[in-house]
């Protein structure tokens, strides 16, 4: 999709079809929608569809006029932005996928954006109108025989007269390089697990290193005999029972300028399909385990986002890729294993496997000097059971760190929960043969699971994010595909985004 950026007065621009939010005021007793320009055009030829109550403002309803008058555009596409009073980004993102989606299946190939009048800041709107068109466009039919190009070829962001050039420019293109990176790693969490084996998506990762030329980002494979050199005795338990060889992906980006300190760890489970290992999954919904590679791909993803924006902070991407999988040679309930940190692990259920991995993921990333950690990871059902496919849920060792991340949530639109990791919750992955288990039982099973990797990261300040429930959608939605959401990008981006800012 082409992206571009107009300052003009919407009434002139020549399009297939022309966008504009309609927002409900909340007004008692009459239909109180209005759209959200100033352009008095725009305003004229949806007021008889306002005055009729086809068009309300409710939240992400769609009305298409053809030959609107007083338009040069030949359709005019109204989509609702729900009360005027709550519309914010994240509102506005879906809004443009719901615009794009809408257009797709109706061959039309050029759409024009008009920006809402009065939102907060300029720069904010061109953002998440990019992102959610971004996001919108894409579709998961990858191996469709029929498969037909439905995409947008050009999306034209319409802005305010009064915005700056630059700066207009400037937020166009940050957002393209955020949904581009949030699509790239949808299509990694979309493949099957044939065709994203952990050799295939170290080989992706590197080809993404070396495709977007940044001399100041760097990608190292090491294979299996190296993480057994290293004592990954947690990763290599989960990698020993697959025919599949394991990839530990290293990312280094290192911009000439950046400080010594801090440098941000991003950790994200690799699992490119889990069968549950010993301890299997019913058979019933475990084809959609190729997805539980979906934190590493958002690691992946996110590197690439973030040598291209270029901030001066040192970041180092860390994807522990692996599959689990039932054999002679995989490891059994019972069975105790030592991580590299040399903590000792009784092996309770073959199907939490996930912290297995980032354990060791977490650790080595200390001893690369990592000074602040995230990880992200499709970790566990307990987690969609308490948040439902609504929420990811987070869980942080400091309060400080939360704070930051919890800016960066607000920048990225992405919705997050606090859970808690309060020392109580130690008791349960407590072990009698070994330091801990590696499943702390049915309650509390994301809080347990998050305690589990606490272990591993000591006194440095540490993000845990439980995306299981919110990396895959479930079904279509008007903004955005069924399939890989590519949550948690955004974030991770915003996140490393704030400490080159320092707020």
């Amino acid at each position: 999709m082409q992206t571009l950026l107009k300052i003009s007065n919407p009434a002139e621009i020549e399009t297939e079809c022309l966008a504009v939010i309609a927002l409900d005021n909340g007004e008692k007793d009459k239909n109180s929608a209005r759209v959200a320009t100033e352009e008095k055009a725009v305003a004229d030829a949806v007021a008889d569809l306002i005055s009729s109550g086809e068009v309300t403002g409710k939240t992400l309803e769609t009305v298409l006029l053809h030959a609107p008058r007083g338009l040069k555009a030949k359709r005019l596409l109204i989509i609702g932005g729900g009360k005027a009073k709550n519309f914010s980004a994240y509102e506005l993102r879906k809004a443009a996928g719901t615009a794009v989606r809408f257009l797709k299946p109706r061959g039309l190939r050029k759409l024009a954006f008009l920006a809402p009048s009065g939102f907060d800041g300029a720069n904010n709107a061109v953002r998440a109108i990019v992102e959610g068109a971004l996001v919108g466009d894409f579709d998961p039919d990858t191996y469709k025989s029929d498969r037909k190009d439905q995409s947008v070829h050009e999306f034209t962001v319409v802005a305010p007269a009064n915005g700056n050039q630059q700066e207009l420019d400037r937020a166009l293109q940050e957002a393209r390089v955020v949904g581009e990176s949030q699509n790239f790693t949808r299509e990694l969490v979309n493949e099957p697990s044939n065709r994203m084996t952990p050799t295939i998506l170290a080989t992706r990762a590197r080809q993404m290193c070396e495709e977007i030329k940044s001399p100041h980002l760097k990608c190292e494979i090491l294979d299996g005999d190296a993480i057994r050199q290293l004592k990954m005795g947690a990763f290599w338990s989960v990698a020993q029972g697959s025919d599949e060889p394991p990839a530990l992906i290293v990312m280094r980006y290192s911009p000439p300028g950046a400080p010594e300190k801090p440098v941000l760890g991003l950790v994200g489970k690799g699992v490119t399909f889990d069968t549950g290992g010993i301890s299997i999954k019913p058979a019933d919904g475990m084809e959609k385990m190729k997805y539980d590679m979906a934190g590493g791909a958002a690691m992946i993803g996110a590197m690439r986002a973030i040598a291209l924006l270029q901030p001066k902070i040192k970041v180092i991407g860390i994807v522990c890729a692996t599959e689990n999988m039932p054999s002679g040679k995989a490891q059994k309930p019972g069975d105790v294993q030592i991580a590299m940190s040399g903590k000792s692990i009784e092996i309770i259920n073959t199907d939490a496997e996930g912290r297995l991995v980032l354990a060791d993921g977490l650790y080595y990333a200390r001893q690369l000097g990592c000074t602040h950690l995230i990880d992200a990871a499709t970790l566990t059902g307990a987690c969609v059971v308490a948040l439902g496919m609504v929420n990811a849920g987070v869980f942080a060792n400091n309060d400080d760190i939360y704070e930051r991340f919890s800016k960066a949530l607000q920048r990225s639109g992405e919705k997050m929960w606090r859970l808690p990791l309060d020392g109580e919750y130690q008791e349960l992955i407590r072990s009698g043969i070994a330091d801990i288990v590696n499943s702390g039982g049915r309650w509390g099973g994301a809080v347990t699971a998050a305690m589990f990797l606490k272990e591993f990261v000591d006194e440095t300040p540490w993000i845990h994010l439980d995306i299981a429930g919110v990396a895959w959608m479930e079904e279509n939605k008007s903004w955005i595909a069924k399939g890989p959401s590519g949550v948690p990008v955004r974030s991770l981006v915003e996140f490393v985004r704030s400490f080159e800012n320092k707020n």
